[in-house]
Formats: structure tokens, C-alpha cells, sequence
């Protein structure tokens, strides 16, 4: 039984909002800073990105009671549903095995949800109050809404940043001697777009599929919303040929869509109104080492760990951050530097694997969701996996519908990756594909990799 202590979470976005409530469960007094004024009462940005609710979020949620209430607010997808230029028949890319699926849930709608919630629990929250400093060795925050005016000193016990890629907790823990940090942006930008309900509140596109429209260097997403809406992502270079630096006119606009997915242009009314009212975003991954400071500071989610987010687990890594600093508490109760140790030294390696994860799997969903020859390989492994499921799980499996750690889904990966590459070179492998001479090879060269790892 840990003892009450008084924490303070800067951040009241999903990670933020959801510590809150797993610190409340335990007794804690908890409070949440925020510089951004309360979501509920706020018009959305037009700079999000529809999250993929999967496995290890649906944990975090359960272990407190929270995964009914926010299942209202999900629509599940089972698969992708690919819209190639030229064609007018779909192909659809099941996810995982039958009953497998990512919920697609608005970010707003989700956060919003996720401070009631947390307020029904008895946390407190400051919204429009910017934390200007940190005193790290005091667990005091240093709090006001304007630049000029006198700074209010607040005592705290304990401190959590969640406050985002931008963390100002990370910032002040930035000045200590030996702490590494490394920031990468991708030349890809993000731009949010939506499609309307129909009239009368359906879905214009089929509901329950991560739709894309894949495009090389460029690529168009779309996920299903309640309302009977999708929010749609169109991701693309900043500067070059296809670019949104060459996008500056209306017209302009229109033509792109037009040229490159001509089957939606009539699905998205507000197209050239959208695309130069909301902002275009970067996308950027973020590493950082230690992420505590003595038993009075902790950084999660992105702030410790931003991810790009071609893989959905920006919000599942940032869910199991909590649930992973749960378990230790039970296993160390009181003693917060020991939870903070081990915290920190259990979640890094995973959360850099993700990070790789999730920048190759921009290509994926960008370029090879459409190539026949990526199309065969998941087949193959879809196939062999069903035959030996105790022998292979595909890597998005792994990640997805499994809570294995993201470094082993990693390695695993890599080295299916190396054997699929084996099997692809095999001769006539289009047709014999599902033959035994392919499951012997494939079997030959686990038990080969299994004699190594021993």
C-alpha cells in the first residue's frame, strides 16, 4: 500500500489524463497543468490524427475500469482498404486473425472523455496555466497565465511530465550533465482533412477499414468516426515535385486531388477551404535518456518518446508507459526512486524499438501496400502462421494484438524479415507459394535461427 503523496502532472492530454487516474486509484492527490485552455470547451485544431486504439491501450484502460465508457466512442477496423490510382475495385488487407481489429477513435472526442473521467476520480485540473519553471530537486512548479506577472511557487512531492514532444519538464531536466537527446523530423508533413457524414448519418466510404490511398511518396488516410464522418490525413513532402509547398492555390488544390484520388474528390466538399485553413504539421521522433530525476520527477509519453505515428502505437506506447509504472509500484511501493529506476530502464529499449518501428512503417503503408509482390508475402506469412501459429506471428501481430514487448517484436521481426526475404527468391514461389516445399523451407530456416539465439 503506497503512502498518499501530493503529484502534479504537467500535460492533460490522453497520458497525462489517464495517470491521473491510476495515481487517484492509489490514493494520491493529483492536480494537472495545463497551458492550453480546457478541450471540452474548445473548437478541434484540424491538426489531429485519428488514433488506433489496440491491444496494450485497451489494457491501460481496463486495468481501471475505463474501457466500456470509451468503447462507446470507438469503431473498430479490421483491415485496410486499399484505393490504387487507376482502379476502381478495392483490396483489402486484414489485419490480424478473425476478430482482430484497431478501433479508430477521434483524439477530441477521446480526450475530452479522458478528463471527465478523470475529474469523476477527483483530479483537479488548471487549464490555462502555463508552467513557466521546474524545480527538480523540490518537486516545485512555478505557475502563471502571463509572461509579466509574479510567478506562484507550488510544493509538490512528485512530478510527472506528460506534457507532449515539446515537455517543459524534459526541458529543465535538459540542463543536467550527461542527459542525452536527440530530435528527428521526417520531410513528410501532415495535413487533416474530413469527409462528411452522408444526409442521413451514414458512412460514404465502407466503416470499418483504415482506408488508404497510397501514392509512392505521398499518401491519402482516412478513418471512420461515430458521427458517420472520416477524418482524413493527407501526408506528403513539405518541399519537391508532389509537395505541399506546391499546393498554394486553390485551383492548384483541386488539380492534385483530382490527378491523384479522383474516387473521394466529390466525398470531401470543404476540400480547398480545409486544406488552407488547417495547418500543415510536422511529424518528428524524439529520443531521450534518463527520464527521472531522483524520486521527485518522470517524464511520459511523448514526452519521453515521440513517435511517428504510421504504426498506431503513439497512444498505446504512452498507455503502457503507465501501466508498466503501475506494476513497478506494486513491486516497490514507497520507495519512488526504485520505481523510477526500474521505469526508466524497462520502457527505453522499447520505446526506441517502436520508434524504428513505426518510421519504417511509413514506407509500408506509403509504397508497399500496393506492390503484388508485398501483397504475396503477407499472404505467405498470414498462411504459414495459421499452419504453425506456435512458430510465427507476423510482426504487426506482434505489435498489435500482443502486450510482448516492442524490442522482442523488433528482433523477431528482423529476423522473419531475413527468412521472408529467403522464401521470395525461391523459384515459382507465385504459384507454389502454399506448397510444403515452402513450409519445410520456412520451418528449416526457424530451426536454424532457433539454434543461433540458443
Amino acid at each position: 500500500m503506497q503512502e498518499s503523496k501530493k503529484i502534479a502532472v504537467v500535460g492533460s492530454g490522453l497520458v497525462g489524463t489517464l495517470l491521473a487516474v491510476y495515481l487517484r486509484k492509489r490514493g494520491h492527490e493529483v492536480d494537472v497543468f495545463d497551458r492550453r485552455s480546457d478541450i471540452r470547451n474548445v473548437e478541434f485544431s484540424g491538426r489531429s490524427i485519428n488514433l488506433a486504439m489496440s491491444t496494450r491501450g485497451w489494457h491501460a484502460l481496463e486495468k481501471v475500469g475505463l474501457k466500456d465508457d470509451v468503447m462507446k466512442i470507438a469503431l473498430p477496423m479490421d483491415k485496410r482498404a486499399i484505393h490504387l490510382k487507376g482502379e476502381e475495385e478495392l483490396q483489402f488487407q486484414p489485419y490480424g486473425k478473425q476478430g482482430e481489429a484497431i478501433y479508430s477513435i477521434s483524439r477530441g472526442n477521446l480526450n475530452r472523455k479522458m478528463i471527465d473521467l478523470a475529474e469523476k476520480e477527483g483530479t483537479h485540473f488548471y487549464f490555462d496555466t502555463k508552467v513557466w519553471d521546474v524545480d527538480l530537486p523540490n518537486a516545485t512548479l512555478y505557475i502563471g497565465v502571463g509572461e509579466n506577472e509574479e510567478r506562484k511557487a507550488l510544493k509538490y512531492d512528485i512530478i510527472f511530465g506528460a506534457d507532449g514532444a515539446f515537455s517543459r519538464v524534459r526541458h529543465k531536466m535538459q540542463r543536467r550533465s550527461r542527459f542525452n537527446y536527440s530530435q528527428e523530423f521526417l520531410e513528410l508533413g501532415y495535413k487533416e482533412l474530413t469527409i462528411p457524414a452522408n444526409a442521413d448519418g451514414t458512412h460514404k466510404l465502407e466503416n470499418k477499414s483504415l482506408h488508404i490511398w497510397p501514392r509512392g511518396e505521398f499518401m491519402l488516410i482516412a478513418l471512420p468516426n461515430t458521427d458517420g464522418s472520416f477524418t482524413c490525413t493527407l501526408f506528403m513532402p513539405f518541399e519537391g515535385e508532389n509537395s505541399f509547398e506546391q499546393l498554394s492555390t486553390k485551383e492548384g488544390v483541386h488539380d492534385f486531388f483530382e490527378d491523384n484520388f479522383p474516387s473521394v474528390l466529390d466525398d470531401i466538399p470543404n476540400l480547398v477551404n480545409d486544406f488552407f485553413k488547417n495547418p500543415t504539421s510536422a511529424l518528428l521522433t524524439i529520443k531521450c535518456f534518463p527520464w527521472t530525476y531522483w524520486d521527485k520527477a518522470a517524464l511520459i509519453g511523448d514526452a519521453a518518446h515521440a513517435i511517428v505515428p504510421f504504426y498506431g502505437q503513439g497512444m498505446n506506447v504512452g498507455f503502457e508507459d503507465i501501466t508498466v509504472l503501475d506494476e513497478l509500484m506494486d513491486q516497490y511501493e514507497n520507495d519512488w526512486s526504485a520505481i523510477f529506476k526500474a521505469y526508466e530502464n524497462s520502457r527505453k529499449p522499447n520505446t526506441d524499438a517502436i520508434a524504428e518501428l513505426s518510421f519504417r512503417n511509413a514506407q509500408e503503408m506509403s509504397s508497399k501496400t500496393a506492390d503484388a509482390k508485398f501483397l504475396l508475402r503477407k499472404q505467405i506469412e498470414k498462411w504459414f502462421s495459421a499452419k504453425h501459429p506456435d512458430k510465427w506471428l507476423p510482426l504487426y501481430s506482434r505489435v498489435t494484438f500482443s502486450r510482448r514487448p516492442y524490442k522482442e517484436a523488433l528482433e523477431i521481426g528482423d529476423a522473419q524479415r531475413e527468412i521472408m526475404d529467403k522464401v521470395m527468391l525461391l523459384p515459382n514461389i507465385e504459384h507454389d507459394w502454399k506448397s510444403e516445399k515452402v513450409e519445410h523451407f520456412i520451418l528449416e530456416k526457424l530451426n536454424v535461427l532457433a539454434q543461433i539465439l540458443e
